[in-house]
């Protein structure tokens, strides 16, 4: 593979074969492809395997506390706007601890990407069931199989009316880039929930499985029917991937708060008004 400007010199601790070496390649590769610099991208990312991308990226980067990484990619993108924000972690992190930053990150629909490894297991923490695990997985922890209904995040973003949402495959290259692409260049909060398969502690939700259990949306699909792409994204006997959902006619956070009215320039080029900060201050005294 041809030399990135996002490579960096580190020594990936992933195991072999794992479904996140391709999710990296996957992001340098759309990054460079859509002409995103380091120096205007931001990487912040949770806890888990997937926390662990900003170790092996060449970027600035922020690692958030577990469940929590959402938060800070709002305060990010809200500080500066002129930042490409793409946020990643796990489907344990974003969804069982982050959950209600989950939800309220679609609310408030910052222009950040989400992308979520979704590998159905916590994988850090040696192989319990995740929110997405299966009915009836087995694990060291769950041995009598997992009896919790699985988190449907693509159904719950479209359920409240998020302004993209998509399900891509890490062993479908090309797809997942044209994917990622599109959702960076959306304006509003894109989640991308990514299959990426744990080849240590699930050995159920294989690459083959996903290959066998996945199809990808037909040409003629209309991602803007909110009701249509509900039906899809409910549907469990085979997964689609694609993207799911597109509601063009929401704002972005940015551009909602009054702090950006009348003045575009992100915070750290603007002048401290320390008279005004001080009265500010003296109110909470």
């Amino acid at each position: 593979m041809k030399s990135n400007i996002f490579d960096r010199n580190a020594e990936i601790s992933w195991c072999p074969g794992c479904g996140n070496y391709n999710a990296l390649r996957i992001m340098k590769e759309s990054l460079t492809e859509l002409g995103i610099k380091p120096q205007d991208f931001v990487l912040v990312s949770g806890i888990g395997q997937a926390g662990k991308f900003p170790h092996f990226l060449n970027s600035q980067s922020f690692n958030g506390l577990h469940g929590r990484y959402l938060s800070n990619a709002l305060g990010i993108k809200s500080a500066n706007p002129e930042l490409t924000v793409i946020a990643v972690s796990g489907d344990g992190c974003t969804f069982s601890e982050g959950g209600n930053h989950f939800i309220h990150t679609i609310r408030y629909n910052p222009n950040i990407v989400n992308i979520v490894h979704n590998n159905q297991v916590y994988g850090l923490t040696k192989g319990q069931a995740s929110p997405t695990s299966q009915l009836g997985f087995i694990t060291k922890v769950q041995v009598n199989g997992v009896i919790n209904e699985p988190f449907n995040a693509p159904a719950l973003a479209i359920s409240q009316n998020a302004s993209f949402v998509a399900r891509a495959f890490v062993g479908d290259i090309d797809e997942t880039k044209e994917i990622l692409k599109k959702a960076l260049n959306h304006n509003g909060y894109a989640l991308i929930d990514l299959f990426c398969p744990c080849v240590s502690f699930n050995r159920v939700n294989t690459f083959k499985w996903y290959k066998d259990n996945t199809y990808y949306l037909e040409e003629n699909y209309d991602p803007y029917n909110q009701f249509e792409a509900m039906k899809v994204a409910l549907k469990t006997d085979k997964f689609p991937l694609g993207i799911l959902y597109i509601n063009p006619h929401r704002r972005p956070y940015e551009e909602n708060i009054r702090i950006y009215e009348k003045d575009k320039r992100p915070l750290f080029k603007r002048q401290l008004n320390k008279s005004k900060f001080n009265q500010l201050l003296d109110t909470f005294r």
